[in-house]
């Protein structure tokens, strides 16, 4: 469970503003399940969608998402687990691969997404991307409630991750805006299904 629970340059906790509001929503919570819900609403909530408002910057750090109050999934994924590791909840991030016909026909790409160790349920993901018509992730545990179910060619990359994919972290910082991202989404290949 310590590498769920580790900081890096990226998942920076430490960052004093990360941290005050990490401790801002646990305050008066009873368990781990009411501060993972509190930090998942939070991110779902009150972070922008940079896809979704077309937003001219590409934040990839914790501290740089909390900041600019926008991000991509992966981004606002980063900050849930900035959020949950700091109040001491093992964190991990899963990704799906989905077609990105929001943005361009037949084009596949990974999405962002979390896994929070809660003591009463073990293991469970959440997905704080951000809802909109046709998308409602929420917080129900044990149920899943995830913003998208994989349909035919997509499907959920196996594993818990401790850190970001490099595609991942890759895509983010090379691409600064909107236009750049959107013709350059994460994606690991060698799961193209024939």
């Amino acid at each position: 469970m310590k590498k769920y629970l580790s900081e890096s340059e990226i998942v920076d906790f430490s960052n004093q503003e990360v941290s005050a509001l990490a401790k801002e929503l646990a305050k008066d919570c009873k368990n781990d399940t009411e501060i993972a819900q509190k930090c998942f609403l939070f991110v779902r909530d009150e972070i922008r969608h940079s896809g979704y408002y077309q937003d001219d910057i590409t934040t990839c750090k914790a501290s740089e998402v909390l900041e600019h109050k926008t991000g991509w999934c992966y981004a606002k994924a980063i900050l849930l687990a900035a959020l949950l590791r700091a109040n001491k909840m093992p964190t991990a991030f899963c990704y799906q691969r989905l077609s990105c016909s929001e943005y361009e026909d037949g084009v596949y790409c990974l999405h962002g997404l979390n896994s929070v160790y809660l003591e009463k349920y073990g293991w469970y993901r959440i997905d704080a991307r951000g809802n909109k018509e046709g998308v409602d992730a929420q917080f129900v545990p044990p149920v899943e409630k995830l913003a998208f179910i994989p349909q035919k060619n997509e499907y959920d990359l196996e594993g818990l991750y401790s850190e970001p994919l490099p595609e991942v972290v890759e895509a983010l910082q090379n691409n600064t805006c909107y236009s750049q991202m959107v013709e350059n989404f994460p994606d690991i290949k060698e799961f193209d299904e024939a």
